[in-house]
Parts: structure tokens; sequence; C-alpha cells
């Protein structure tokens, strides 16, 4: 079963009962990846900004 988070009420769907897509975040494996959904984007972009950095610095 997926899971997915939903921007808009904050809230833990399973696959079966999701909302519409424009406000989901996932699938995801389990329900706590889902509702960590929000940290583990911040951090992906936080991440990709320092490559982005460090790439720029190296030319």
């Amino acid at each position: 079963m997926s899971y997915w988070y939903n921007i808009e009420s904050g809230q833990v769907e399973p696959d079966e009962s999701k909302s519409a897509g424009e406000n989901l975040m996932g699938p995801y494996d389990t329900e706590e990846q889902a509702r960590n959904a929000l940290a583990s984007a911040a951090e992906r972009t936080a991440q990709w900004d320092q490559e982005d950095e460090e790439y720029e610095e190296g030319r």
C-alpha cells in the first residue's frame, strides 16, 4: 500500500482514499515517510542548493 501527504490538509492519506493529485506529495511506502514529506523535501532542496552552489564556484 502507498501513502500520500496532502499539503492542503496536512494529513496522510492511504492510496485507496487519496484526494485529488494536485495537493498530494508521494507516493511513500510508509505512513511515517508520508508524514515527513515536507521535511524530506526541504532536506533534498537544501542538498541540491548546496550542490548548485559548489558547481557554480567550480567554474
